[in-house]
């Protein structure tokens, strides 16, 4: 790579900092260069992880969390996080259960938060875990929200089982999503963890989804009873979240 590309890579990725999420047109304008160059610059930056996009024909670029945990966090994801912590905490203190915050990164969501119940028999994950689309409530919450295309291109992806319970057949996959959407939220039963159960709602603000939420806890608390009470619970706290942002 020539020093030229180099300045020209750095100059779209400050600009996609400073923009986020972007479409391309806009971003080719505001860095003073060719959508074509663009282009390519972001299919190299995608390429290495420090850049994603929202795919479908209309893609808005945004910066990678790999890319913000290097650079210290640029704005998006950083006022995502503080944006839900209030609203995370009413849901813990209603729901009295844990509550996650994911946001995606390439194919998998990252647990950017998460708020623990005061209960000593918890659900836990550990900050920074990599959560797969298919096996968990917020991956599923988060794919309900998606365009087709991008469902399309995940599940044509390797889909691989973390416990037995976990979905991994396409059909059953795309009926779950269209359940989803009818009922707003996701249901987990030990999809991700065995004993785990998880209701999952996906953050959608105006330039699209961008991350869920969800509350899990032990299968014998989180019973079928309480599906719908939690489930509208998580789905309220996720539509406000996305009018803030």
């Amino acid at each position: 790579m020539t020093t030229a590309s180099v300045v020209t890579a750095f100059s779209v990725l400050e600009r996609v900092a400073e923009l986020q999420p972007v479409g391309l047109s806009e971003l080719a304008r505001a860095a003073d260069l060719p959508k074509s160059t663009v282009h390519r610059c972001l299919q190299t930056l995608q390429e290495v992880g420090w850049v994603e996009s929202s795919g479908g024909t209309s893609a808005r670029w945004s910066m990678s969390l790999r890319a913000l945990s290097v650079c210290g966090g640029a704005g998006g994801r950083q006022s995502l996080r503080d944006l839900a912590l209030p609203l995370m905490s009413d849901l813990q203190l209603v729901t009295t259960e844990t509550v996650h915050l994911c946001a995606p990164d390439g194919d998998v969501l990252v647990l950017l938060e998460r708020l623990d119940t005061s209960h000593a028999l918890r659900a836990f994950l550990p900050l920074g875990e990599r959560i797969p689309l298919h096996a968990s409530a917020t991956g599923l919450a988060y794919l309900s929200a998606c365009p087709d295309d991008v469902v399309e291109r995940y599940l044509a992806g390797p889909l691989e089982p973390r416990t037995p319970a976990s979905l991994v057949d396409p059909d059953a996959i795309r009926a779950e999503l269209v359940a989803i959407r009818d009922r707003g939220y996701s249901i987990n039963e030990n999809g991700l963890s065995t004993g785990i159960s998880s209701l999952g709602a996906p953050i959608v603000s105006r330039t699209g989804v961008v991350g869920a939420l969800s509350v899990s806890g032990p299968s014998i608390r989180i019973v079928p009873a309480r599906f719908e009470e939690l489930g509208t619970q998580v789905v309220e706290s996720a539509r406000r979240l996305g009018r803030l942002l």
